[in-house]
């Protein structure tokens, strides 16, 4: 019998939560989206826990309408997770960043500086959105259309691997002697010329502890997904139900070995949003605590907004109009396609009226789960022996008490199973996650293999 996979599992890190009324739970909540101290204290509960890592979602651009209802992410990720590596000593920090906006340079050096600040725990998020805040911030007249973005990602993530390739630890020789720090001759400068990007030459941040930092990649289109395969260590991406999540996960899985690579090296990390209650009934009513403080009308707004409809199509208390979601799908972005219809799916399957769909954590595109530690155990072993997932990514309702739950309750049972670690047995986040030590392929002794972790 094959050894059942360890379960990996990271933490989407906000202040408050990610319910939408979790604000509203605190004495003090205005200064929720700048508190390093609130985050302190998410990360050594996650890293209490044992968890793989601490998972910084963000967009690009300035304030958005949605942060006028609820916290927003006013902080640079890298910068609070730089902060966040000087209070941990060993889950991962995994920044968001976009290849659409900014150059890839900058982001190589904050990636590379991030990794070797914490000693080897660092990820960088890709993502590919252009939001209209995003473009107007940055001064951009419009974006470019799906085939564009990812040419332009590709040629972001060819100069940023580059770049962390270029100064391996061996040319950096120090010797007195010769009145060399640095050998030139060991240098491997890039020189890429793009239609986007062009870059020259070699960062100043050597080959850091993991060989390269972790690449995660966000989304599950048909794009998104040959680019995951061919770059990324690890896939985060919404999925709602186990069959469309079982074909996802079977297609990357071979589009990584089309590409020469383990399957087992690129690993797939769905959102998660479970509540935790020490019985069903109390699990449930914690979410409609939760709920009671949401503001209807705007959750019915967006919700037209995500499919591309009017408010006033969307009666409270009425069925979803499937006939005027389907007419207007034209009208929705590419991207944005393939979780939609999941959510119709999942949807048609509860006979959720607009309500319903509303306060289900629809517009968010995660799956939530409500109930005991037992049931969000067992689901998420399910998903993962049923070839669904290699992990998740989780959202917490409110912070820190539905961290302390998974962290008191749900994981222990995990334990019990043989499925997540006791501890930590290894430093970097590659170990963490049972992938490899990167090696350049120029090299020709490897990178001291430190093993995989559980």
């Amino acid at each position: 019998m094959p050894t059942p996979k360890p379960v990996r599992l990271g933490v989407n890190v906000l202040a408050s939560g990610r319910h939408d009324a979790a604000w509203k739970t605190f004495s003090d909540p205005a200064s929720l989206s700048t508190d390093i101290d609130a985050f302190l204290r998410i990360a050594r509960i996650a890293e209490r826990a044992k968890i793989d890592a601490l998972f910084l979602a963000d967009g690009p651009g300035g304030l958005v309408d949605e942060a006028l209802h609820r916290p927003w992410r006013a902080l640079d990720p890298v910068t609070l997770l730089a902060a966040l590596s000087q209070a941990t000593d060993h889950i991962g920090l995994v920044a968001t960043t976009s290849t659409i906006f900014g150059h890839p340079y900058a982001v190589a050096r904050q990636i590379a500086s991030l990794d070797h600040v914490s000693k080897g725990r660092a990820a960088w998020n890709i993502i590919t959105s252009q939001t209209p805040v995003a473009l107007a911030a940055y001064g951009l007249p419009h974006g470019f259309d799906q085939e564009e973005r990812y040419r332009r990602a590709t040629e972001f993530v060819e100069i940023v691997t580059g770049l962390w390739d270029s100064l391996p630890r061996d040319a950096v020789v120090a010797d007195p002697d010769r009145h060399v720090f640095v050998d030139k001759a060991r240098l491997r400068p890039i020189s890429i010329e793009g239609h986007h990007f062009s870059a020259r030459g070699a960062l100043s941040a050597p080959v850091g502890p993991q060989g390269r930092p972790v690449i995660f990649q966000a989304g599950q289109s048909e794009d998104s997904k040959a680019f995951g395969a061919r770059y990324a260590d690890a896939l985060f991406t919404g999925q709602r139900l186990i069959g469309p999540a079982q074909k996802f996960y079977a297609d990357v899985k071979a589009l990584a070995r089309a590409n020469g690579r383990d399957p087992d090296q690129l690993l797939v990390m769905p959102g998660l949003f479970p509540i935790v209650g020490s019985t069903e009934e109390e699990a449930l009513r914690r979410k409609s605590d939760l709920d009671a403080g949401l503001d209807i009308e705007f959750l019915r707004a967006e919700l037209a907004r995500h499919f591309a409809l009017d408010p006033d199509d969307l009666p409270l208390d009425a069925p979803l109009p499937y006939d005027l979601i389907a007419a207007a799908e034209p009208r929705v972005p590419i991207a944005s396609r393939w979780p939609r219809r999941q959510i119709l799916a999942e949807a048609v399957e509860h006979g959720w009226t607009v309500r319903q769909a509303a306060l289900s954590n629809i517009v968010g595109g995660h799956r939530m789960i409500v109930g005991p530690p037992e049931a969000i155990a067992a689901d998420i072993l399910h998903w993962l022996d049923s070839g669904a997932a290699d992990g998740f990514n989780l959202n917490i309702d409110v912070q820190t008490s539905g961290l302390e739950d998974i962290a008191d309750a749900v994981l222990p049972l995990l334990r019990k199973a043989g499925r997540f670690r006791d501890d930590y047995t290894g430093q970097t986040l590659r170990h963490h996650l049972g992938l490899e030590p990167y090696t350049d392929p120029r090299d020709a002794e490897p990178l001291r293999r430190t093993g995989t972790g559980r």
